[in-house]
């Protein structure tokens, strides 16, 4: 059974306000984009004023990371109650990194600073490997299929006219 998810770090409404536009900002032109000076031109701010939201921008990646997380995991967890759960855990997953890439990447990509988020959060939203597979193990492995695929596919890695449809449909049965 899964566990409830673990509740974020809070922010104020100017500081969720900060984050949205920095996702857009991220999700718009990458990972590279997000200075907190381009940010603040976004907001009609001066940067300054963003510390006194945020004490670095490394703070400001981790709330953008957490709740990418939390709704990665959220979408997972709930992929668990349709009948194949590990291709369902897969299609999901999926169609949530495909729709959002640069936010994907930011939350998958590069390192993570772990203490920065919030506790437990991290293996909530990976929980559902887990509860799909029933092994950790095979968790690790079923996860580390879908990141590679996406990454793949995310950088047009396939060869023209690769049915990945199919690849991840067999990838699903044989994790199943």
């Amino acid at each position: 059974m899964s566990r409830e998810r673990p509740a974020l770090t809070p922010l104020t409404p100017r500081a969720t306000d900060i984050v949205s536009a920095a996702r857009a900002l991220v999700e718009d032109e990458g990972r590279e984009a997000l200075t907190m000076r381009v940010l603040a031109g976004r907001l009609g701010i001066r940067a300054p004023s963003l510390y006194k939201h945020f004490p670095d921008k490394a703070a400001l990646e981790a709330a953008l990371i957490e709740r990418s997380l939390a709704e990665l995991g959220e979408v997972l967890h709930a992929a668990l109650a349709e009948p194949e759960p590990v291709a369902a855990v897969l299609r999901r997953y999926r169609e949530s990194a495909v729709a959002s890439p640069n936010m994907y990447r930011l939350a998958t990509a590069g390192p993570l600073a772990r203490e920065r988020l919030a506790p437990g959060l991290e293996d909530w939203s990976g929980e559902p490997f887990f509860l799909a597979t029933g092994d950790p193990y095979r968790a690790q492995a079923l996860w580390s299929f879908a990141h590679g695929m996406v990454i793949l596919e995310i950088d047009g890695r396939f060869p023209g006219g690769s049915d990945l449809d199919r690849t991840w449909a067999e990838g699903a049965r044989a994790f199943s």
